[in-house]
């Protein structure tokens, strides 16, 4: 976009992070703090129930960290291409590169790496980050200030407000409506923990299981975009197409393995309660390891014993005879 006296601008590359930003990497932390923490207190647990008490901490920590970290990242529609394509703007000269498009709730993320990554005397290596949380416009208009490679403009625009595509709209808004309902399935993830502590199992199946719906009603808020006609962005003799990313299939996943768990307590409860109490509790199931030998003193039992206050006397009977 910008030229002067037949030499190209210099600007310092935005490092962009890609796929896993800072706001991951703390949620991915928090969660493994947890995880070590309930690892510490794991040999404190007695017999049987041990693992299937690592096993209930473990699924329900993936359950939470999915469900935050999915918000944060920025491969829920991915599309690559390789091609031929002019580099920078009022020059002819072609670069062969790859090109990515990366959607997440809160903006997209383009990529533009040169094959080979070094072509007419600079590295071709960006990563470049447009946010519709904030103002995209302003975003785009740095973007033609800074002289950005013509691919990673030419996407760009197709987002922007004045683009007849409207892939603005259509992303931003199911983007934000997917990631609303995300967020209440982890209010439903939270509840679901504090009722399987309580003794209210059946509860916490319901909850479980409704956490499982929220994801999935989140899937399908961000799945209808694919419904809407879409502009070509093409590139040299290319069209770049977007399919679902690693977020929508792992968020997938954790959304049927929420409407298992959930339909698995409930089953248990009509079923087999009993069964079911064992395993959340953690006591019956260890009668077999842990009972203790008691020892009844019979002469003891066959007198009167004398409780300590008063003249109140509780008689103890050996044996009934009908």
């Amino acid at each position: 976009m910008t030229f002067y006296n037949d030499i190209y601008p210099y600007y310092p590359q935005q490092r962009t992070p890609f796929i896993f930003d800072l706001s991951q990497l703390i949620v991915i932390l928090v969660f493994l703090v947890l995880a070590c923490s309930f690892l510490v207190i794991l040999p404190g647990i007695r017999g049987k129930g041990r693992q299937f008490w690592m096993l209930r901490i473990t699924l329900s920590l993936f359950i939470g960290v999915v469900t935050v970290a999915v918000n944060f990242t920025s491969d829920w529609a991915t599309g690559y291409i390789k091609t031929n394509t002019t580099y920078k703007s009022f020059s002819n000269a072609m670069v062969s590169a790859e090109i990515g498009l990366h959607v997440g709730f809160d903006g997209i993320n383009i990529t533009l790496k040169g094959n080979p990554v070094r072509q007419l005397n600079e590295t071709i290596n960006y990563n470049e980050m447009f946010q519709w949380t904030d103002d995209y416009k302003e975003d785009y208009v740095k973007a033609l200030e800074r002289g950005l490679p013509n691919p990673i403009l030419y996407i760009a625009e197709k987002f922007t407000q004045d683009s007849p595509c409207g892939l603005l709209f259509q992303y931003k808004y199911s983007g934000h409506y997917a990631s609303a309902t995300m967020w209440t399935a982890f209010c439903c993830w939270l509840i679901s923990n504090v009722l399987f502590s309580m003794p209210v199992i059946l509860y916490g199946g319901y909850m479980i299981a409704t956490t499982g719906a929220f994801i999935i009603f989140s899937l399908i808020s961000f799945a209808t975009i694919h419904n809407a006609q879409f502009c070509a962005i093409s590139l040299g003799t290319v069209s770049l197409e977007t399919a679902f990313g690693g977020s929508f299939w792992l968020s997938l996943v954790t959304g049927i393995l929420c409407i298992l768990i959930g339909g698995a307590v409930i089953l248990m409860d009509v079923f087999i309660p009993q069964k079911l109490k064992i395993l959340f509790t953690a006591k019956e199931g260890d009668e077999e390891d842990d009972i203790t030998e008691c020892y009844l003193n019979k002469s003891f039992l066959e007198k009167d014993n004398v409780l300590p206050l008063g003249d109140v006397r509780l008689s103890v009977p050996v044996s009934i005879k009908t």
